[in-house]
């Protein structure tokens, strides 16, 4: 069944042009109830501001975030390629070269190293 559209009245239509005229020329402003409310509208007002900045905020630390786990990656990823550098250098061999190649004098040893016992008494 289709209910009957209702047409809207000519008063209805001019109520809602003086209301947004009235909010248009700041008349509203004037107005008894308006005026009792105001403290409630300052603190709605206050409540929409921290609710915005609040949004920027969580924004910039969802940012800062991604940055940083990429700047952790990026760091794992040197260390990483530094250590194994390390473990290579760090090798007999390659510490004979290079002191071949600093020419200090100082020769890789020939003679195994020996145990020294210390007997108890």
């Amino acid at each position: 069944m289709e209910e009957p559209k209702i047409p809207i009245t000519t008063e209805k239509q001019n109520k809602v042009i003086r209301s947004v005229a009235s909010v248009v020329s700041g008349n509203f402003l004037s107005k008894e109830t308006t005026i009792k409310n105001f403290p409630f509208i300052i603190f709605l007002s206050f409540l929409a501001i921290c609710y915005i900045a609040n949004g920027y905020y969580s924004d910039d630390q969802v940012r800062k975030v991604n940055r940083l786990t990429g700047e952790i990656k990026e760091l794992r990823t040197q260390y990483i390629v530094v250590q194994d550098s390390l473990v290579i250098k760090s090798k007999q061999t390659e510490v004979a070269k290079a002191l071949a190649l600093l020419r200090t004098g100082i020769k890789e040893s020939v003679v195994p190293p020996k145990k020294i016992i210390v007997a108890r008494e």
